[in-house]
């Protein structure tokens, strides 16, 4: 956006604006680029012309936590011009970001000859931007409470796990000894592997909850393991009167293996609920390109509800489930993410819902 129609600018009388942008200093910071620190002089106010910019608290020597952002149209920096304050936080550019620097000293030449009116609508934003920033802050602190619970219950619940998964892989492999047939060993391999799928659902939920995705990569096939996902599931789509299609490009790519796994049984899984048993079909579609490698998960069901819509890769936010914990998207794009891939969706309650995720070779 240009400077003179940023938000802060218009505050301002026509002769008090131009001034504003004639001493503005306008840069284009590259992602992660280091604003200011905590402890640093205030001596910029700073406008948000394009990117976002994070606003972290150092809690340990290595750690960060995160507060808020500042979007396009915002402005930040202002409380320490006002107070003389040293900066209270940390902020670093997200993404490529285009700043406007305003020198303190000239802001404030020009707030001491501003008319009353002025200050009001200037204080009256920063104080609403102020009670925003707290609601955000007070959202993160019940999310990391929530977390450590989260991490404090899946701790007991894989412990407890062990034992009887322990118990259906010997006896699935004592059947197995006893009964040789095909079909018989066929089975035992289902349960199996399903009874491995259960102990790595577990573990992936506690990295997700910790905040550290562990990947095991090693290169697939991609048609191979996405058959063996539809084979995995066969019995579940057929109780649910879900038509599964696949078509599956004989790439190599190197990914977890069970990681990415976790990530189409999470939106497949999502899709079947969605039918609530009235039946329905999805399909999954990967390809390679230019871009790297893409898979595209469709399904004919009602789509995403517009309340979750914005939200639905944030931790905890579910609708409609009576059982729901509101986590299947966020782990599978904290997964994706961890691979360095993309992931977003297109869903009407008239098409259905698809989800596109692209992995690098």
């Amino acid at each position: 956006m240009e400077l003179k129609s940023h938000k802060f600018i218009s505050f301002f009388e026509p002769e008090q604006a131009s001034e504003l942008c004639r001493i503005a200093i306008v840069e284009d910071l590259p992602d992660q680029t280091l604003i200011f620190d905590e402890g640093d002089p205030a001596d910029f106010l700073y406008l948000v012309l394009a990117g976002q910019v994070e606003f972290r608290k150092r809690i340990s020597p290595n750690h960060y936590q995160t507060l808020t952002k500042a979007l396009p149209n915002g402005f930040f920096g202002e409380l320490g011009i006002l107070d003389g304050q040293p900066r209270s936080t940390q902020a670093i550019a997200c993404q490529e970001a285009t700043l406007a620097k305003i020198p303190g000293n000239g802001l404030m030449q020009i707030l001491e000859n501003t008319k009353g009116s002025v200050a009001i609508k200037l204080f009256s934003y920063m104080i609403q931007r102020l009670r925003d920033s707290t609601d955000e802050y007070v959202k993160q602190v019940v999310h990391k409470e929530k977390m450590v619970l989260l991490g404090e219950m899946l701790n007991t619940v894989i412990h407890d796990f062990k034992s009887p998964l322990s118990g259906i892989n010997l006896a699935s492999g004592m059947i197995q000894e006893l009964h040789s047939d095909e079909e018989t060993v066929e089975w035992c391999y289902l349960i199996q592997a399903q009874a491995h799928r259960m102990s790595a659902m577990a573990e992936e939920f506690l990295e997700f909850v910790r905040g550290n995705s562990v990947l095991n990569k090693q290169p697939i096939n991609l048609a191979v393991v996405l058959q063996l996902f539809e084979k995995l599931n066969r019995v579940y789509f057929h109780e649910a009167q879900v038509e599964f299609v696949i078509q599956a490009a004989d790439v190599v790519v190197n990914v977890d293996e069970n990681k990415l796994l976790r990530v189409v049984q999470n939106l497949v899984g999502n899709a079947v609920e969605a039918f609530k048993g009235c039946g329905g079909r999805v399909e999954l579609t990967a390809w390679v390109n230019e871009s790297g490698v893409n898979i595209k998960i469709r399904d004919n069901g009602p789509g995403i509800p517009e309340a979750i819509k914005d939200r639905l890769f944030e931790a905890f936010v579910t609708y409609g489930k009576h059982s729901g914990t509101g986590l299947g998207t966020a782990i599978a794009k904290s997964i994706i993410d961890a691979h360095g891939g993309q992931i977003s969706f297109e869903s009407s309650c008239q098409e259905g819902t698809t989800f596109y995720i692209n992995l690098p070779l």
